[in-house]
């Protein structure tokens, strides 16, 4: 998902560049029509800072350019691994859910809970009780063998890191 201010940033960008294009195209033919105008060997000040600003303004916008295409291809490998991470976290959850044996509402909860969730955001998302929310988490703290929602997350990122998220060309990392 792209970020919507990222996005718009990118499209102002882009229009700044164009609006930048038509006015060197412009004063670009208007130095070029100066130099037809003045003859071969007239040749003021004035129209050579004129052309210079105007070779200028095409040099920026090239500039310009060649940054917004760097930014697009940062921001679609910043994409790429943020899916990669998240995948790598969803199966490494599923992965822990089957391992502690819990069950279906537990994995929703214990997924609610690792998102951040409060005990009543997930009691209403779940239409339950706070007091199933809380024996559902106690269940989850316990098969997980640690003592809070703190270490349970802790748990998880602490394995991500450990992993590298993407398998090495031998295919040994993803088997590890």
């Amino acid at each position: 998902m792209i970020d919507p201010g990222l996005k718009r940033r990118g499209l102002s960008l882009l229009i700044l560049i164009t609006v930048q294009a038509f006015a060197a195209v412009f004063f670009v033919t208007d130095s070029v029509a100066d130099y037809w105008d003045s003859g071969a060997l007239y040749v003021d000040l004035h129209l050579i800072v004129e052309t210079l600003a105007a070779l200028t303004l095409a040099i920026s916008i090239v500039i310009e350019v060649v940054y917004l295409l760097r930014m697009l291809r940062r921001q679609a490998r910043m994409e790429r691994g943020l899916s990669v991470a998240s995948g790598a976290l969803h199966e490494l959850m599923e992965s822990y859910f089957q391992a502690w044996r819990l069950t279906p509402s537990e994995q929703d909860v214990a997924t609610f809970a690792i998102k951040g969730a409060s005990i009543s955001e997930i009691a209403q998302m779940r239409g339950s009780a706070e007091g199933t929310v809380k024996a559902h988490l106690n269940a989850i703290y316990r098969k997980a063998g640690v003592n809070g929602r703190g270490d349970l997350v802790s748990l998880l990122i602490e394995d991500l890191m450990t992993q590298p998220l993407v398998p090495s060309g031998d295919g040994q990392a993803a088997a590890d």
